[in-house]
């Protein structure tokens, strides 16, 4: 399982607001992140760049470039670490401040490989609800062909 309550962005991941509450009230949801430590974790080894995060979508990239296996073409386990870095994220989003969200299902299909430039997640919502929060995420080339399409469920806990 994936514990997401420490989980990490760039430190300068504050600059956008998410999408508010319903309530009138924007929040930054990159902004809850912007001070955790990524020192040591797959975010800062994998060089990943949170873009885009609220409840029911997160946006992220990371370089194909040190990311591959052997043949030079992007891990397949890389893909799956950026998917699931993304659906985490917008599941703690969607749990909100004092609650913890771990991941308990991931799945995902290899499309095609990539050899250069970044892949860029998106992870949309599918479900959201008081227990569990679910997310498709779409994996695209610089050139917009899909990578990998992946999806992630988590537990909401707390």
């Amino acid at each position: 399982m994936t514990d997401t309550s420490a989980s990490a962005t760039p430190s300068d991941a504050g600059s956008d607001a998410g999408s508010g509450t319903g309530s009138g009230t924007e929040i930054d949801w990159k902004g809850m992140y912007a001070g955790a430590d990524t020192a040591g974790t797959l975010f800062e080894r994998m060089e990943m760049e949170l873009l885009e995060l609220a409840p029911d979508r997160a946006v992220g990239r990371i370089p194909v470039k040190g990311n591959t296996q052997p043949a030079g073409l992007l891990h397949g386990g890389a893909s799956v670490v950026l998917a699931e870095t993304l659906g985490s994220l917008a599941a703690q989003a969607h749990a909100g401040p004092g609650k913890k969200t771990v991941g308990i299902e991931v799945s995902a299909t290899h499309h095609r490989g990539a050899r250069e430039g970044y892949v860029t997640g998106t992870a949309t919502a599918i479900h959201l609800g008081r227990s569990t929060a679910s997310y498709e995420i779409v994996i695209t080339d610089d050139a917009g062909k899909r990578v990998c399409t992946a999806r992630l469920t988590c537990m909401i806990l707390g």
